[in-house]
């Protein structure tokens, strides 16, 4: 049986030091589709900011939430000194999840996220 993770939080960015946006979510493919597709009118569609450069699990919704809230309250310096830490190359990691080379267990693909408003 495959283990889940309760949801994540995620950083886009236009291009290296672009515009930023944090978000969280259940299901990490289908928010990255609906940012990477325009399906909502929103900051992500308005900016392009749409690649995947930073993301962690957390064991719930809530807690990744949580974090979320924390991030955005965040210098931008302090966002990209994270980012810098884990994705130096600041490469597309929706890439990487797409061609299966990050295990099953960071896929949640079990449940759908709502779409937001």
């Amino acid at each position: 049986m495959r283990e889940e993770v309760g949801g994540f939080v995620y950083i886009l960015a236009s291009a290296r030091n672009g515009t930023l946006y944090t978000g969280s979510t259940r299901d990490l493919l289908a928010r990255m589709y609906e940012h990477r597709e325009g399906v909502f009118h929103g900051f992500t569609r308005k900016h392009s900011v749409t690649r995947l450069v930073w993301f962690e699990t957390h064991e719930s919704v809530a807690a990744a939430y949580t974090r979320e809230r924390s991030i955005k309250r965040w210098h931008r310096d302090w966002k990209l000194a994270l980012i810098e830490k884990a994705n130096p190359q600041w490469r597309d990691l929706y890439d990487e999840i797409t061609s299966n080379l990050l295990p099953v267990t960071f896929l949640n693909t079990a449940s759908r996220t709502q779409p937001r408003p």
